[in-house]
């Protein structure tokens, strides 16, 4: 291969590595987008919260702390995880929620797409922080999984549903507030 091919493949790797770190520094705003269209696809997919579910509450507890790492890129890695969860639990047995199927799907496509995002940009990261937060992953798996045994102590039924939705509106708020600040 000839000077000017090189220089060709050069600038070509160059570009494309200059338009991946602009996504990557512009994905706070991004994820905000995504997190306000979220809320706003949760509250569109069903209406409100059923009075015969009122007495059906149950306390998840968020585990913050996980969400207040002194770097930005552990906070991403951190986020990307946490949407992972909701995209699982939002994608099985969901026959009983009866709620509005095109707003349902428009919420798991946001999420995955985050998702994706989120991967290109901290893959990197992601074995440092899996390494030195196992604490953190810990938290956030046994919060998960929580929601995940209540749904299925539930059968699955309307209000687990509902509880489930409150609780990732929560979930998506609290996140919010930490990106605001990045």
């Amino acid at each position: 291969m000839n000077a000017f091919g090189l220089i060709q493949i050069g600038l070509i790797l160059l570009c494309t590595t200059t338009i991946s770190s602009l996504q990557c520094n512009h994905l706070p705003l991004q994820q905000r987008k995504v997190i306000e269209n979220s809320l706003q696809l949760l509250d569109k997919m069903g209406k409100k919260f059923p009075q015969q579910c009122l007495r059906e509450t149950m306390s998840f507890r968020f585990p913050e702390q996980v969400l207040k790492p002194r770097q930005k890129e552990t906070v991403k890695v951190v986020i990307e995880e946490i949407f992972q969860h909701i995209f699982y639990i939002f994608s099985k047995n969901l026959t009983l929620a009866a709620w509005d199927g095109t707003a349902l799907e428009q919420f798991q496509n946001g999420l995955y797409q985050q998702i994706e995002q989120l991967e290109a940009c901290v893959i990197k990261k992601q074995t440092h922080y899996f390494r030195s937060k196992e604490v953190n992953r810990l938290k956030l798996k046994k919060y998960f999984q929580k929601i995940d045994c209540f749904l299925k102590d539930k059968q699955h039924n309307l209000c687990s549903w509902e509880i489930s939705r409150a609780e990732m509106r929560r979930c998506l708020q609290l996140i919010d507030k930490v990106i605001r600040k990045l």
